[in-house]
């Protein structure tokens, strides 16, 4: 991936990935309703309390609905071999007229198609559309202890990773 910010739009029903041994075409297209449960099962699958506790805490079928609601020009999946097999959900933050912030939120890929490019390919159809949305600035979070996607941000030209303090309560009732 080019880490600079590339100014052509793309069109992304037509953006297709060719892997070497393995001959499937990988699409990445805007997300559809029919894309909204295979989404919510695999991040069920991904983001589990053992791999991901702060993100389990958050994951749930809401998530998936109201980024789909309010945010589907920020959301896409990626399919393979005929199958739904990644998404990445974003939005857009306006602080002001002229400060627009893109946040990327979730991404997800079924695991036996890592490392072929899927969210690279889904990143770029998000940063794609954060150019043509004149946006300023991409912000990405995730878990200190997340080295996978830590390396995979830095790879794309996101820079200074900050720790932050996550804590919760537990209410008794």
């Amino acid at each position: 991936m080019n880490t600079g910010i590339e100014k052509k739009k793309r069109n992304h029903s037509n953006h297709e990935k060719h892997n070497g041994d393995h001959e499937s075409k990988i699409k990445i297209r805007p997300m559809e309703i029919d894309d909204l449960a295979p989404a919510f099962h695999l991040g069920e699958k991904l983001f589990t309390l053992r791999n991901l506790p702060n993100l389990y805490r958050i994951w749930d079928e809401y998530e998936i609905i109201d980024f789909f609601n309010s945010s589907s020009d920020y959301c896409f999946s990626a399919i393979a071999d005929g199958k739904f097999v990644g998404f990445l959900l974003g939005t857009v933050i306006e602080k002001s007229k002229r400060r627009k912030y893109g946040y990327l939120v979730w991404t997800g890929v079924q695991h036996e198609y890592n490392g072929m490019g899927i969210a690279t390919s889904l990143f770029n159809a998000f940063k794609n559309k954060m150019v043509e949305e004149d946006v300023m600035t991409i912000v990405v979070d995730t878990q200190a202890d997340n080295t996978h996607a830590i390396e995979f941000f830095k790879r794309k030209g996101f820079k200074d990773p900050q720790a932050h303090v996550y804590m919760t309560l537990e209410l008794d009732k």
